[in-house]
């Protein structure tokens, strides 16, 4: 699964370390629709979790594919988004689900993460670059020649310029970030000057989020910037 390359220090709460990122006047951006993580997790299924961790802004974003089958029914998402977190909080005994936010095939953005959909919430999903980051994941795998759904990449974007814009964010642009953790592209300490809206590989030495989607994001990026009014 992608998110196996995540900073399990960053999840626990380390302190988050300095960076400098490229920051312009805010931008109104209306939230796009999301389905609260409340939809999918029932009673049976939560996992007892300590409360959510807080950087002060997001100031980038990492796109993520699931790496589990692309054809599926949008009705059974809320199961697989469950499958999703049982694998994470059960065989990976983490305290949650990695990503921030996942999107389906058909345009839908789900909630992942705990602690508060309009707020900086500390994810677990890059290892080394999870504080003030997030992360969204596509539900399915998009590796070179995997059809990459339309509706999935707009979503995206829509998700990418609201969130960014909330801090004022250059989906376009480029943010330095300090490695917290040595298992990722960059010792820790090591400052990267990476997109503020990156692939996972951009930060790990992982495949993910696939070529055909990675191919995806500088049209992700344009279109979350028009929306932005850039």
């Amino acid at each position: 699964m992608c998110a196996a390359g995540v900073d399990r220090s960053a999840a626990r709460g380390t302190a988050p370390p300095p960076l400098a990122a490229r920051i312009t006047v805010p931008r109104p951006v209306a939230r796009p629709p999301i389905v609260p993580r409340t939809a999918w997790l029932d009673a049976t299924s939560t996992r007892e979790q300590p409360p959510p961790r807080y950087d002060d802004r997001v100031v980038a974003v990492f796109i993520h594919h699931t790496d589990s089958p692309s054809d599926y029914d949008c009705a059974d998402v809320p199961r697989i988004i469950r499958d999703v977190y049982a694998g994470q909080t059960g065989a990976k005994d983490w305290d949650d689900i990695g990503y921030n936010f996942l999107v389906d095939r058909c345009g839908t953005i789900y909630e992942g993460r705990a602690g508060g959909i309009d707020r900086p919430v500390t994810g677990a999903h890059t290892q080394g670059f999870n504080h003030r980051s997030a992360g969204i994941a596509a539900i399915g795998t998009f590796t070179a020649g995997s059809p990459v759904p339309k509706a999935m990449t707009d979503a995206i974007a829509r998700l990418v310029a609201w969130k960014l814009g909330l801090s004022g964010v250059d989906p376009r642009g480029t943010v330095r970030l300090v490695s917290s953790n040595s298992l990722s592209r960059y010792a820790a300490g090591t400052a990267a000057v990476l997109s503020t809206v990156s692939g996972h590989d951009a930060a790990f030495m992982t495949s993910c989020p696939g070529a055909a989607l990675s191919a995806r994001l500088p049209g992700i990026r344009d279109r979350a910037a028009r929306i932005q009014g850039r």
